[in-house]
């Protein structure tokens, strides 16, 4: 019984398939030999696996034209060039070459303070007198004495002119002369020592002497005067940036505490390399219309050592490295119904990155689709399904 089931079977199979068109003997219901049965059983099972091998294949074109295939889900983007500015980002202070703190040039008695804290001030303003010491009086004295000595010298030289009296007389009263204008005039900018004027128009930002005191050359700060509308912003660049960030460099400053940002251009690159930390030294100017930049703030300066016009930028974590060390993506091919594509693997050139962006200079063109999420899970020639973000 169990012989005519399996004859059966087998016969239904072959015939169903018309495989050869050819009749297939049945298996007596009492075998000859054991050898025979084991001869047409090896006959069967090779003719059963061929078939399961083409059943499969139909299989799986009945899938791929029915979508119901099995692939792995993708995304893609589509690759543009764009321009691209790499940059150097750097921490830096903001100064002002107008911003002095005045001391005396003369010691004595601060005799008078013109000026308040936060006044502003046109250049070479009074803002404050000391105490002369007696000076003005000497001054006077020296012009009195120089008033007499050039009548003497301009009666003595009439009468030389006239060849009247002698060529030593006349030598000394000009040489009295001139000695007496020397003096007085070397008296006149003693006095005017005296005297503090502002150098540059500006803000009085600080009195640091008190009306009475005694000050002393170049010891005792009178005031601070400090002008906002000539800002700058200072930085110390690493050497290896020296061909790249010059005179004419575009940048933007970033002031965390104003929350403001300003672009700039680099005016000015120190030619000395601080051999401490190997940097030099960049400066750009800033505008501060508000006056609310003040020297010493911290801020960021970015400045652009890179420039692009149409560079095709991808993501970082697209990009694929293999054994060698190669960089790779993979970019969508052969496009079919319902999102159908095959991989393909391109070898890629990187250039500068930044953002968690790096850019490509060779390997792919603008268009392609490069494949993100689910790119660690191929292999080139991939059947693969985009979904579309």
């Amino acid at each position: 019984m169990k012989n005519s089931i399996i004859t059966f079977s087998l016969s239904l199979l072959l015939l169903a398939c018309g495989q050869n068109k050819e009749e297939i003997k049945t298996v007596n219901q009492t075998p000859s030999s054991l050898e025979e049965l084991k001869l047409q059983k090896s006959n069967y099972t090779a003719q059963i696996n061929s078939l399961n091998q083409e059943l499969k294949k139909v299989d799986e074109a009945i899938k791929s034209l029915t979508g119901t295939e099995k692939r792995t889900l993708v995304t893609a983007f589509q690759a543009t060039s764009k321009v691209f500015n790499h940059t150097v980002d750097v921490q830096a202070n903001i100064k002002t070459r107008q911003n002095l703190l005045l001391a005396p040039e003369f010691g004595g008695r601060l005799e008078q303070i013109l000026v308040q804290e936060g006044q502003e001030v046109k250049k070479g303003t009074l803002l404050a007198i000391i105490d002369d010491a007696g000076l003005q009086d000497q001054l006077d004295q020296m012009k009195l004495q120089l008033k007499l000595s050039k009548t003497t010298f301009e009666r003595t030289q009439r009468l030389w002119d006239q060849k009247i009296g002698s060529e030593m007389m006349y030598l000394e009263a000009k040489t009295r002369y001139k000695t007496q204008q020397k003096q007085v005039d070397q008296m006149r900018e003693q006095l005017s020592k005296t005297k503090i004027y502002a150098p540059f128009n500006g803000v009085i930002d600080e009195i640091k002497a008190r009306k009475g005191e005694t000050v002393a050359p170049g010891m005792s700060p009178i005031l601070r005067i400090v002008n906002l509308n000539k800002m700058y912003i200072e930085s110390d660049v690493p050497e290896n940036y020296l061909k790249n960030i010059t005179k004419g460099s575009k940048a933007t400053v970033t002031i965390p505490v104003l929350n403001e940002t300003q672009n700039t251009v680099i005016r000015q690159t120190g030619n000395f390399i601080q051999p401490s930390n190997r940097t030099f030294r960049i400066e750009a100017p800033l505008d501060n219309p508000r006056k609310l930049i003040k020297p010493n703030l911290n801020a960021r300066l970015s400045v652009i050592d890179y420039s692009n016009p149409e560079a095709i930028m991808v993501p970082l974590r697209v990009i694929r490295e293999n054994a060698k060390g190669e960089t790779f993506v993979f970019v969508l091919n052969t496009p079919e119904e319902n999102g159908g594509f095959t991989t393909a693997q391109h070898f890629v050139g990187l250039g500068k990155s930044q953002n968690e962006m790096v850019e490509i200079i060779e390997g792919i063109n603008a268009n392609d689709l490069v494949v993100d999420e689910g790119v660690s899970l191929l292999v080139d020639g991939q059947k693969v399904t985009r979904i579309e973000q």
